[in-house]
């Protein structure tokens, strides 16, 4: 049965159980992980296809991609990859540096019982991922992590702006982890596990501070 209890969220995303939902993480997935790379035209049958979905489904994830700037729609084209355009990852890392450490923040003062499970569980496994090199499970998990420290600021329009510069920042992330050693790549996890202690325990001064080191440096920082 379909209704609004059942396909939105209280803080207004897709619920995750809906068709559009799945396809549109998947395809998100693919993207990040350069499995549909950029300016692969895509092709609303042939996604359904690819990922068991309805074509209404694929279209609606598609356009909110478009909304979020990882896909583009050109007139007698069609729907194509965004290109990694290195100039917008910059524009997306300063914005982030400007919001992500203050929801940060308000997720530490603000959060509810059911945001710190989502939270805390998000990098549950994340030893054995990096053991088995495993970037799709680690995509997975920051992904949920960032996206559940967002909604725990409970300002839904403040979120939807975090996941999406996330998503766009990612990119970028994903290329840097594949020349990470695994040591290194813990640290990030265990670095994303002490911000999740700071909200845990209300710290929003420290939950701000860690954030900032999370975000790390841009793109133009490591041609440097």
């Amino acid at each position: 049965m379909k209704g609004p209890l059942n396909s939105v969220e209280p803080h207004g995303d897709w619920a995750p159980g809906l068709q559009k939902a799945r396809l549109y993480e998947l395809i998100l997935q693919d993207i990040i992980l350069g499995e549909l790379p950029p300016m692969q035209v895509l092709e609303e049958k042939a996604l359904a296809a690819r990922y068991a979905g309805g074509v209404a489904g694929v279209r609606e994830a598609l356009g909110r991609l478009a909304i979020e700037g990882l896909v583009v729609r050109r007139p007698r084209v069609g729907t194509i990859v965004a290109p990694m355009d290195v100039a917008e990852i910059e524009h997306a890392f300063e914005v982030r540096r400007m919001l992500e450490g203050r929801t940060a923040a308000l997720a530490a003062r603000n959060r509810r019982p059911a945001d710190l499970v989502a939270i805390t569980a998000a990098f549950e496994g994340a030893e054995t991922a990096i053991e088995a090199g495993d970037f799709r499970a680690m995509l997975a998990m920051d992904h949920a992590f960032h996206r559940a420290v967002a909604f725990a600021a409970q300002n839904p329009t403040l979120a939807r702006f975090v996941i999406a510069l996330q998503n766009v920042a990612t990119r970028f992330w994903i290329w840097q982890m594949e020349k990470q050693t695994p040591e290194e790549q813990m640290a990030d996890v265990v670095l994303h596990r002490a911000l999740a202690q700071a909200i845990v325990d209300r710290d929003p001064e420290t939950a701000e501070a860690i954030c900032a080191r999370l975000i790390g440096e841009p793109p133009s920082a490591q041609r440097a």
